[in-house]
């Protein structure tokens, strides 16, 4: 099961780090009345938590891996 959810959040943080925009469009567009694109601070601090999730993952799947 542990396996399961750093594989997700592996996906998640690869997603986040090559395609921010959408990440954007499923997590903050709704929330704007206006279509608008998401700030350059946005697109760092998105690609930054990305680095964070995709770490995470491949850390899960180490330690599993170790065990």
């Amino acid at each position: 099961m542990y396996v399961f959810w750093s594989v997700i959040l592996a996906a998640i943080g690869v997603i986040m780090i090559f395609n921010p925009k959408l990440f954007f469009d499923f997590t903050e567009s709704w929330k704007s009345c206006t279509r608008s694109d998401p700030s350059d601070f946005y697109l760092l601090s998105t690609r930054l938590g990305g680095i964070l999730f995709l770490s995470a993952g491949i850390a899960g799947i180490g330690v599993f891996v170790l065990m």
